[in-house]
């Protein structure tokens, strides 16, 4: 992992999915109406500011542990990573770091597209926080640093373990499960029924799913760095290629469908929703198999995002109809097709069992925690603006700004 070659993709990757977090704010404020595109990117550029900061001082240090049932690591354990940064290995190590700090920073952003034109910066940044610490760091060392789902298997006396590459339980159902808590606290927009509320600037939702998908390589491939051959390269790039296309499909072809016309909002979430899915399986997939998983997982998304509408709970962006619903397929869709394990492809119930058990367990963590969390800032500090400023904007009365300048 020394290589040159090695530390050079390291660092891609890094910046790479750093760059998927502005991604991110592009995406979703292009959906918001245009007196809110500043306020709903701010809390995508609030969530990279503070988690960075957050992950270098403890939060790498809670992201692993010692034994498997243990919550999470002892944060001052390096505060601030002085000692890793004075180690032999600091080169290599701090950009695992690096890399590991992106994957906390988005996960916390994509939650806020749950809480699009109603929400408190202050307090989004005072739940981004707190969200980070008590649940992403905790659930990161329990899927990838030797917690309990990273021995899940082993624990039940099983001869697989859960598989999620690239973040399908961590980051996407852990956001995905925290945005349907925080609709729920903060309630409905105002006037909040089907057609009301339109994006009002399609090119950057595009410019943003296409930030997302070139930055999705970094996302998926990146943890190859650490391999001496990068091996697993070509697989996991020839699946996020082909599972997120398959989606975009799968997505407007339930639109033709269901309302007559593909869209172009459409096509881009349905290149999230398959990003989404094939996070997990990037690795443990064959090519064929993957571009099932597309064609599922735009088409289901598409589906899941009128829920919203049945159920009544406001998840403004569709955070839970992509990341959460589109995150279980990949988790779970393993425990069927994975390479060798999976139930249909040479093996048993063992990896779907698992993998289910895993997914249930961050979901239904992530979602009371940051329950009792957006409750409990509603009830002290106050998270959802007032009806009045909503209607007045919550740029100006947030921010001090306005998007777009069309009169000097």
């Amino acid at each position: 992992m020394d290589a040159p070659g090695n530390i050079a993709w390291g660092i891609m990757a890094t910046a790479l999915v750093l760059f998927m977090t502005p991604g991110v704010a592009f995406f979703y404020g292009g959906l918001v109406k245009a007196k809110s595109v500043v306020s709903m990117m701010m809390m995508s550029f609030g969530a990279l500011g503070l988690i960075s900061v957050l992950w270098i001082l403890y939060g790498f240090n809670m992201s692993a542990v010692g034994s498997t049932w243990e919550f999470a690591g002892n944060p001052f354990s390096d505060f601030a990573l002085n000692g890793l940064a004075s180690g032999e290995d600091a080169n290599t190590s701090l950009i695992g770091v690096a890399y590991g700090a992106t994957f906390a920073i988005i996960t916390v952003a994509l939650i806020s597209g749950a809480i699009a034109d109603r929400a408190k910066f202050g307090s989004w940044m005072l739940f981004a926080g707190l969200f980070a610490t008590i649940v992403y760091f905790p659930v990161a060392a329990w899927v990838w640093g030797g917690g309990w789902i990273f021995n899940l298997g082993s624990s039940m006396g099983y001869d697989t373990e859960v598989i999620d590459y690239a973040g399908g339980t961590a980051v996407h159902i852990n956001a995905g499960a925290a945005a349907l808590a925080l609709a729920l606290v903060l309630g409905k927009r105002i006037g909040f029924q089907k057609g009301i509320h339109k994006p009002h600037n399609v090119p950057l939702v595009m410019l943003g799913a296409a930030i997302l998908w070139f930055g999705w390589f970094g996302f998926n491939a990146g943890a190859e760095w650490l391999s001496e051959d990068m091996g697993g390269v070509g697989l996991i790039g020839i699946n996020t290629i082909g599972a997120t296309a398959a989606a975009v499909l799968g997505w407007v072809i339930v639109e033709k469908l269901k309302d007559g016309k593909a869209t172009s909002i459409g096509a881009a979430s349905g290149a999230v929703a398959g990003l989404v899915a094939i996070t997990p399986a990037c690795a443990n997939l064959s090519p064929g198999w993957a571009l099932l998983l597309g064609i599922i997982a735009g088409a289901a998304c598409a589906m899941a995002i009128e829920l919203k509408w049945k159920l009544g709970f406001d998840d403004s962006l569709d955070v839970v109809g992509i990341h959460l619903v589109g995150g279980l397929i990949g988790t779970i869709y393993l425990g069927f097709f994975a390479t060798e394990t999976g139930l249909f492809v040479g093996g048993n119930a063992e990896q779907l069992i698992i993998q289910v058990i895993a997914a249930l367990g961050v979901m239904v963590y992530s979602f009371v925690v940051a329950g009792i969390l957006g409750f409990a800032i509603q009830k002290t500090l106050g998270f959802r603006i007032k009806n009045e400023d909503e209607i007045a904007g919550v740029d100006t009365v947030v921010h001090g700004e306005e998007g777009y300048a069309l009169v000097d």
